[in-house]
């Protein structure tokens, strides 16, 4: 609300929306929906994308209005391209440890 109300165009929040918190669903945690209109109703310019598309994410932020401060939602899946990380709780507070760090390195790198 502080950056809209003073016009900090040049700030721009990129939201990583993937849906998890660090023990369940955002669902289950705490309901955002609905969360654009939310950003909205505190003055922002809001634009989501698929924040794996790296394309995406530049022509938001290309398009960032000379009044407001710019919000990008970015929906992504957590551990993307690892079968046994994505979208799973466990890797939103843990880190891939010897075999499993192998294998996620040998799918991202057959992708």
């Amino acid at each position: 609300m502080f950056a809209a109300h003073h016009r900090l165009s040049n700030l721009c929040l990129m939201v990583d929306y993937n849906q998890l918190q660090s023990l369940t669903s955002i669902e289950e945690t705490l309901k955002l929906e609905p969360f654009l209109d939310k950003w909205q109703a505190f003055g922002c310019q809001v634009i989501e994308v698929d924040g794996h598309d790296h394309a995406a994410l530049i022509q938001a932020f290309a398009k960032q209005d000379n009044n407001k401060p710019l919000c990008v939602i970015a929906h992504t899946t957590k551990g993307k391209g690892v079968s046994f990380m994505e979208n799973k709780v466990l890797w939103h507070y843990r880190y891939p440890r010897d075999k499993e760090f192998q294998d996620a390195i040998e799918e991202v790198s057959n992708a």
